[in-house]
């Protein structure tokens, strides 16, 4: 019984302590975690917009709304041109075959797809995984968001299509409920 105890105290010690160095270092490299995130997510715009002069954020008012309201929805960009604003970036997650898959999808004001970009998943090596691929991510450029979007899905990759295209139209609702003119 003594040696019970004695065991629980000292994993109870390692753990408080494994714990506390975690903390602290969470701590440390969060402000760089997050610049790193940013710059990922602006290097995707940047490919979905192409030409477009900068992005920012969402005002964080109308942001905190959007993703109150959204619980899928996890940042919003505006894409300019000049000083104008040419369209929105919306970053979004669903459900895959094997987790969460994280997408960004951009819109040009007239109510047209842009382009989306994938840019976390853990699908299925050679299957699920090829949603990332330009042959999959290319399908959804130029369609309208007037209506649901649909593609055809990936062969032997059912799952992960459904989830990319829950995601996309959970963006492309977003969109045309709260940011297009």
């Amino acid at each position: 019984m003594k040696e019970t105890i004695k065991l629980g105290l000292i994993l109870l010690i390692i753990t408080v302590v494994a714990a506390g160095v975690l903390a602290v270092s969470n701590n440390l490299t969060k402000d760089k975690i997050a610049e790193l995130e940013m710059e990922g997510s602006i290097g995707a715009l940047k490919e979905i917009f192409g030409d477009m002069d900068k992005f920012a954020p969402l005002a964080q008012g109308q942001q905190n709304e959007i993703i109150a309201a959204n619980s899928n929805v996890i940042e919003v960009f505006e894409a300019y041109s000049g000083d104008n604003i040419a369209g929105y970036a919306i970053k979004s997650k669903s459900k895959g075959f094997g987790g969460d898959i994280v997408m960004i999808t951009g819109f040009a004001n007239d109510g047209t797809v842009v382009g989306m970009q994938i840019l976390e998943h853990s699908e299925t090596p050679s299957l699920g995984s090829k949603a990332a691929e330009p042959e999959f991510t290319d399908k959804f450029r130029g369609k309208s968001t007037a209506e649901e979007i649909a593609v055809e899905a990936i062969s032997g990759a059912t799952i992960t299509s459904k989830g990319v295209l829950s995601g996309i139209n959970e963006a492309r609702e977003v969109f045309n409920a709260q940011l297009s003119n």
